[in-house]
């Protein structure tokens, strides 16, 4: 499983994400710049430039028309893909650290940060595709949260909940038209959540933490399902189609990188059997702490994107896909 290598920014990554068809991958770095890339072969496409901070979170939409980057320079901005150019930009008093589209690419969300007397603030906003420069800059929800503040956060299936990692471990359900909280999940994290990735069907999601855990909740009743224990802080985790498998990635904390090997900071990505909880393998290859991982939609691959700089794309091997490392508890696939 020889990767592709990405070389395209100077800082570390932030966010990567594959696009619907799983042939573009976008990454997010902190020195300002998005990047496009085809995943076939890791040729740039192009880049997204307009940002005056580190670009904390990129989202494309399903038809890979739009895109929504959320940065330090207080701005959610709206970009065309093809082209490259910002259609809308809306300002907010602090960072917006993590950005995400409804189902349906009618409606965008964003989280702003809890700094300077400001509260950490969920917003959504209505997002007019014909003519995203006319799109409303008033929220069509807002909610404001008091206690621990939203570190991530995701639509529901349907669009009508948003579900929330917050920097205190806990998992949180809102309701996205009036903002009211209508479920939480306070027992299983015990630090900050880094990361909140849906399953391919969107009846459970995933979430990294830096106590060194990876969970899996039920989205509709945030029933804590599955737990995954490691020895390093996880920064993302993601959940693979076809194959029963989660992958975690993380490291020793990048502040203490310097003084760490890569074999003892474990800057691997690791392959956990989703149902056994048990770890099946490791890719290495990151020199720094992995921040962010994607997985391609059908399957077929993975990225990661790590404190180093780099993003590496892993297509997937046949023997990944024939593989029973628990013998014959997986049924064999009819072709």
């Amino acid at each position: 499983m020889k990767p592709i290598i990405l070389q395209g920014h100077e800082r570390s990554l932030t966010q990567i994400v594959f696009n619907a068809e799983g042939d573009l991958l976008f990454t997010a770095s902190k020195d300002k710049i998005v990047n496009v890339w085809f995943t076939s072969n890791g040729e740039r496409l192009g880049t997204f430039n307009g940002h005056n901070g580190s670009v904390w979170s990129v989202a494309v939409d399903s038809q890979s028309r739009y895109l929504l980057t959320g940065a330090a320079d207080n701005e959610m901005k709206l970009w065309d893909v093809s082209t490259g150019k910002c259609l809308k930009s809306w300002e907010f008093l602090t960072a917006v650290t993590r950005v995400a589209w409804s189902e349906d690419d009618e409606m965008a969300l964003c989280i702003t940060e809890q700094r300077q007397g400001q509260p950490s603030i969920i917003r959504t906003f209505k997002v007019n595709r014909e003519d995203p420069a006319a799109s409303s800059s008033t929220p069509l929800s807002t909610i404001v949260l008091s206690g621990s503040k939203a570190t991530v956060a995701i639509w529901a299936p349907l669009s009508d909940y948003i579900l929330t990692g917050h920097e205190n471990g806990k998992v949180a359900k809102y309701d996205a038209k009036t903002g009211e909280e209508v479920l939480k999940n306070e027992e299983s994290h015990k630090a900050n959540i880094t990361d909140i990735q849906l399953s391919p069907d969107g009846t459970y999601f995933i979430t990294s933490s830096k106590d060194k855990t990876a969970r899996i909740f039920d989205s509709d009743s945030l029933e804590e399902m599955k737990a995954y224990t490691t020895e390093t802080p996880l920064n993302s985790a993601c959940i693979t189609p076809l194959r029963p498998y989660v992958i975690l990635g993380g490291g020793q904390d990048a502040m203490n990188v310097t003084t760490t090997s890569s074999r003892a900071g474990k800057f691997e990505s690791r392959f956990w059997h989703k149902l056994f909880e048990e770890e099946v393998g490791r890719v290495k290859g990151h020199f720094g702490p992995i921040n962010t991982l994607a997985v391609h939609p059908q399957g077929k691959a993975y990225a990661s994107g790590a404190e180093d700089g780099f993003v590496r794309v892993h297509w997937f091997d046949e023997s990944y896909f024939r593989s029973r490392p628990f013998g014959d508890l997986e049924p064999e696939v009819e072709v």
